[in-house]
């Protein structure tokens, strides 16, 4: 009986030994000690002044958040989100800047997406790669493929609630003003990491901003 096809495995293998690689031999970039998932931060990544430009970038694009899989998604992700520019010189830079950190062609990128959680609002626990077996896929597998790794930075502080919370893995990372988190989105042999995955939990007093870029396995478009 053939081995079950893995999308984009062998892809997802190769890119995440270069970053893993890349990640290991910078000396600003922390691994987190976890067993099950591969989770690196980078603290003051972004300036005060950067994450102030973006919260009130955030203010201006930020609409009620989507999702891929929309039947029984009521209440499951209540932020609000929006793309910025990417032609925004700004926005262009701290994008390479991610990518040179990581290593991966900035063509791989997606746009990046600023998202603000009010009192009450969160992402409930979801990965971040795509299920091939849902309709989605095909267009997703087209235009730039599976999820490889995602960068996450915190923007601000939070009055109380709000972590990033990696349930399968037992941690919760609270936010903290120009920290970037990466992690990879699959296991080291190119499978789909069930471990990955996280919510952002609910704000309870004062506002949460992040911004996250997601990488492809090839070119985005």
């Amino acid at each position: 009986m053939a081995a079950e096809t893995i999308p984009d495995q062998d892809a997802l293998r190769h890119t995440g030994e270069r970053v893993r690689e890349r990640l290991a031999a910078s000396p600003e970039v922390y691994r987190v000690p976890v067993d099950g998932a591969e989770i690196f931060a980078v603290g003051d990544f972004l300036t005060p002044a950067e994450c102030d430009r973006f919260i009130g970038m955030i203010d201006a694009v930020a609409r009620p958040s989507a999702l891929y899989e929309a039947p029984n998604t009521e209440g499951f992700r209540t932020s609000y989100s929006g793309d910025f520019e990417p032609s925004d010189p700004f926005v262009q830079a701290v994008s390479r800047r991610i990518d040179d950190l990581l290593g991966i062609a900035s063509e791989w990128g997606e746009t990046i997406q600023g998202q603000r959680y009010a009192p009450g609002q969160e992402f409930k626990p979801h990965c971040d790669w795509f299920h091939t077996d849902q309709p989605y896929w095909q267009n997703e597998a087209a235009r730039g493929g599976q999820r490889s790794w995602t960068a996450m930075a915190f923007l601000n502080t939070v009055e109380e609630g709000g972590a990033t919370s990696f349930t399968a893995l037992g941690i919760d990372i609270a936010p903290q003003p120009g920290v970037l988190l990466i992690w990879n989105n699959a296991a080291p042999d190119g499978t789909p990491n069930h471990a990955t995955i996280h919510a952002g939990t609910p704000v309870i007093r004062g506002v949460k901003y992040v911004l996250t870029k997601w990488y492809r396995t090839r070119s985005w478009l």
